[in-house]
C-alpha cells in the first residue's frame, strides 16, 4: 500500500482510522482513477472515525460525497446523522422556496460499501424523504 501513487494523500487517514483504512484505500483509488472524479479531497469525518472523500464528477460542477465502509460493518441511524452533519458545512445547498417556508434542500452523499473480492457499490443517501430526480 505505501508504494502505491496515492498513499500520500491518505496516509494521515490510514495513520488515524486504521480500522476503516482499506475501505478507504479502495473508495478513493475507485473514484479517482476509474470514475475519474476531480477536484478530489479527503475530508476528515471524526465522530465517524475515517476520512470522507469529495470531490466532482467529470463535467460537471455539483460536489459529491463519499463515505467509504466495509460490508461487515454495522451502521446506524445516529452514525450516517453524523455524516451528515459534518458534510453539511460543507455541502452546496439550494435554497427551495415554497408559499409558506424557505428551506436548504436535503444533502445527500454517496455510502461506498467495500468488500474484500474489491468490489464496491454506492448507495446515495438522503436525509429525510426526497423525491428521486426523473
Amino acid at each position: 500500500m505505501e508504494s502505491h501513487p496515492s498513499f500520500p494523500v491518505l496516509s494521515p487517514f490510514i495513520a488515524k482510522y486504521p480500522r476503516s483504512s482499506s475501505s478507504l484505500f479502495q473508495a478513493y483509488n475507485d473514484i479517482v482513477y476509474a470514475q475519474q472524479w476531480v477536484d478530489v479531497e479527503v475530508l476528515d469525518l471524526p465522530s465517524c472515525s475515517r476520512g470522507a472523500i469529495k470531490g466532482k464528477k467529470r463535467g460537471t460542477e455539483e460536489t459529491l460525497f463519499a463515505v467509504p465502509c466495509s460490508l461487515s460493518e454495522t451502521l446506524n441511524f445516529a452514525w450516517l446523522q453524523d455524516a451528515f452533519a459534518q458534510l453539511r458545512p460543507q455541502n452546496v445547498t439550494e435554497t427551495i422556496t415554497d408559499a409558506k417556508t424557505t428551506r436548504s434542500s436535503p444533502p445527500s452523499l454517496y455510502l461506498a460499501i467495500t468488500s474484500q473480492d474489491a468490489s464496491i457499490v454506492y448507495y446515495k443517501l438522503s436525509q429525510g424523504i426526497v423525491k428521486p430526480s426523473v
